[in-house]
């Protein structure tokens, strides 16, 4: 379960010197550390699938690239998380999120839920991406079957079951995701 950690006053420097390979995930999010446990087989597959849709597609745009966790986004050195996938498009142009220390600008984050995170993915960290004006958050709930996907100027979500349809560059043919598809496969129900 992501856990709050003692308060203290969590940064980057800190967040460096955390361990690596413990099977632990550590995000900052205004100060306060959250550790998160290894996710379920399920929540891996939905992303292996989700991230084999969008691989080839921004490979086709050219100048994007999709990366898994770890690896955190940082947008201060008291906010650093560390989405399950997130989407860059090079050069800073564009829409999207500037990242400290960053030449890419973040464009879609993407969080599978767990029991555990659920309430962190939706409450903590969902408001810190639309702050921070990145232009795409989807929630994937692999139990429910659905993508919620956020804006940054969202009140609600929009709440996807059939297809999800994203297009980063204006112009280009948007990615279609069959979503039913995609979940049969993170069940094994092929």
């Amino acid at each position: 379960m992501a856990m709050p950690q003692p308060r203290m006053d969590w940064t980057w420097e800190m967040w460096e010197a955390l361990p690596e390979d413990d099977g632990n995930r550590y995000e900052i999010i205004d100060g306060e550390l959250l550790v998160s446990a290894s996710p379920s087989w399920t929540h891996q597959r939905v992303l292996a699938l989700l991230f084999a849709e969008i691989f080839p597609y921004l490979m086709q745009l050219g100048n994007h690239e999709i990366l898994f966790a770890p690896g955190g986004v940082r947008f201060s050195d008291r906010r650093v998380l560390q989405p399950d996938l997130t989407a860059w498009r090079f050069s800073g142009d564009g829409d999207g999120a500037a990242v400290v220390g960053d030449d890419r600008t973040l464009i879609l984050t993407v969080e599978a839920l767990s029991p555990s995170t659920a309430r962190y993915d939706r409450y903590k960290k969902r408001p810190v991406f639309q702050q921070q004006a990145v232009p795409e958050y989807w929630i994937v709930d692999a139990d429910a079957r659905c993508v919620e996907r956020w804006r940054p100027e969202d009140a609600d979500p929009e709440v996807l079951v059939d297809a999800l349809a994203w297009q980063p560059v204006a112009g280009a043919p948007p990615l279609v995701i069959d979503l039913p598809r995609l979940f049969r496969g993170a069940h094994l129900e092929m």
